[in-house]
């Protein structure tokens, strides 16, 4: 894995456009092969880091976002969920899914300045 070069995703869809999320998602598997990779998840996409968020979450002609989460973590992924989201949805620790964590702009932003391009 290249860890010089650094990769933050940042995904804002959910429920609300699957395909969007899935497209995240994919970005955010690809990157992981090779970078160090984390997901800035916030605002409709919230709820995918919760356990089984992700259950059922298919757009035609993609692979599930279960599977492409799964994946995202197992190549060493971080999946950092907005804190003032969580808070707003009521979201807590006990929550959510295994490799999420509450992470916010402090975070996010130390992560951009050691030198990670952000997509969006």
């Amino acid at each position: 894995m290249n860890t010089e070069q650094k990769i933050l995703i940042n995904c804002q869809d959910g429920r609300n456009n699957i395909e969007r999320a899935t497209i995240s998602f994919i970005l955010a598997v690809t990157a992981s092969k090779t970078c160090e990779t984390a997901m800035f998840i916030s605002s409709d996409a919230s709820e995918l880091c919760l356990q089984g968020g992700t259950d059922g979450l298919v757009a035609d002609g993609y692979e599930p976002i279960k599977n492409l989460a799964a994946d995202f973590i197992a190549n060493g992924g971080k999946l950092w969920l907005c804190p003032a989201c969580a808070k707003a949805k009521g979201i807590t620790e006990g929550d959510l899914m295994a490799g999420v964590e509450i992470a916010g702009a402090p975070k996010s932003m130390a992560f951009l300045a050691s030198g990670a391009q952000l997509l969006a």
